[in-house]
């Protein structure tokens, strides 16, 4: 098996897939942050970092067409302006420390990052080009982890954001900054041949998921459903940072 994970563990992670592709899908953020906080369950998380970036890449291609008028593009730019500081920062950083020491690391992450989101911290205005870049700078160490997307998420709800705007920007940045952390992931050995396997696997699971998903099958808003989200991802948290302190 990939990772040397039991078929009880790919069961897991297969539904996994599932669940956080159908709520990128609905919401338009979290796809990687759950896969990679459920993985922390089972195996080191650092080992679907680079399954989850591939994946959000191609998800791009089923959500980004409709919105593509929405896309903020100046923040996408100036995000990443700070993110190409940050990714190969964070990669040093997160690939210097052992399995146990990255699954811990990437549950407090979380689980600060939940509480961020869940604090409804909020500016006055909309924030301003340094602000965005700085934002990205956080986003790119963050992503060594797979988890890029939750500061600009915090930081997009803290801004008076037009719904369709926020996740359209949101969906066109994760893509942006996948294609540059990609490679640098490449050069730290995090992409292997486990890697194109458990992808190659999870795509009918993960298009089946952003498809329910897109479909708003539930009267919830998803603006209410993204709450339902943060409180799944945080009890996944807390499930990988028990597993790492025992």
């Amino acid at each position: 098996m990939p990772y040397d994970l039991s078929p009880g563990a790919m069961a897991f992670m297969a539904l996994a897939f599932l669940v956080a592709a159908f709520v990128r899908g609905y919401s338009g953020f979290g796809f990687s942050a759950l896969v990679v906080a459920a993985s922390g369950v089972v195996t080191n998380p650092l080992n679907f970092v680079a399954v989850v970036m591939i994946c959000e890449f191609l998800m791009t291609f089923q959500l980004i067409g409709p919105a593509m008028a929405r896309v903020s593009w100046w923040r996408v730019v100036t995000l990443m302006l700070g993110a190409m500081v940050g990714v190969p920062l964070g990669l040093w950083a997160l690939t210097g420390i052992g399995a146990e020491a990255a699954r811990a690391v990437v549950a407090i992450y979380v689980l600060v990052m939940c509480a961020a989101l869940l604090a409804g911290w909020t500016l006055r205005a909309e924030a301003g080009r340094v602000a965005h870049v700085g934002a990205g700078l956080i986003s790119g160490l963050a992503n060594a982890a797979g988890m890029g997307g939750l500061p600009v998420a915090v930081f997009f709800a803290a801004q008076p954001i037009a719904a369709a705007v926020f996740r359209a920007t949101l969906i066109a940045y994760f893509a942006a900054l996948d294609i540059f952390t990609l490679p640098v992931m490449w050069g730290h050995g995090l992409v292997t041949r486990d890697t194109l396997i458990v992808t190659a696997a999870s795509l009918p699971v993960v298009g089946l998921g952003v498809w329910l998903g897109g479909r708003h099958f539930l009267r919830t808003e998803p603006q209410s459903f993204r709450r339902f989200a943060i409180y799944l991802l945080a009890g996944l948290a807390l499930m990988g940072l028990a597993r790492s302190l025992l």
